[in-house]
């Protein structure tokens, strides 16, 4: 089993920057991708970064692209999300989710998750 808790979240004005962070217990993490999701009001969940187990290989959403940066330490059993830019729109709670796979898939097979974390930003 993983279980995962975020941390980091909080209120933002526009242009500024958070680093959220996922702490992970159990021996499986190192072996798996790991991905940032968020969920805003009325909208569906999305995936805005993922990572593959060495941290070798990233994926980032078109809105996180250039802004957001996604790592992970494996001695440390944390992945952590570095937002800059940070916009109205990113306002969402954001969850730490792992990957049945080690690899970066299409799709993934997320089966655990964390309780999330919410991100403000204001204008």
């Amino acid at each position: 089993q993983v279980q995962l808790v975020e941390s980091g979240g909080g209120l933002v004005q526009a242009g500024g920057s958070l680093r959220l962070s996922c702490a992970a217990s159990g021996r499986t993490f190192s072996s798996r991708a790991m991905g940032w999701f968020r969920q805003a009001p009325g909208k569906e969940r999305e995936l805005v970064a993922a990572i593959n187990w060495s941290g070798g290989s990233t994926y980032y959403s078109d809105s996180a692209k250039g802004r957001f940066t996604i790592s992970r330490d494996n001695a440390k059993n944390t992945m952590s999300l570095q937002m800059n830019s940070l916009k109205p729109e990113d306002t969402a709670v954001y969850y730490c989710a792992a990957d049945r796979s080690s690899l970066l898939l299409t799709g993934g097979e997320y089966d655990y998750w964390g309780q999330g974390t919410q991100v403000t930003v204001s204008t």
